[in-house]
């Protein structure tokens, strides 16, 4: 069953707040380039004690992807 929506409740947008001068978009370049979060599980946390042993871990692997693909597809 579908909630009926509330039609009585007030605005979102308080009148206060204004807009006018506001730029469409100023910032969504640099929010779709923004970062990508993972979370690691606990046990995984304790090997990797910071984000630089983490991708360096993930470009070596990446790196033993990519030569294994290639020898495979010989």
């Amino acid at each position: 069953m579908k909630k009926q929506a509330n039609k009585s409740a007030e605005p979102q947008m308080r009148a206060e707040y204004d807009f006018s001068r506001g730029v469409r978009g100023k910032y969504a370049r640099r929010f779709a380039q923004g970062t990508n979060v993972v979370v690691l599980e606990s046990d995984v946390a304790k090997v990797f004690p910071s984000s630089e042993t983490v991708n360096s871990s993930l470009r070596a692997l990446a790196g033993i992807i990519r030569r294994r693909e290639k020898v495979l597809a010989k």
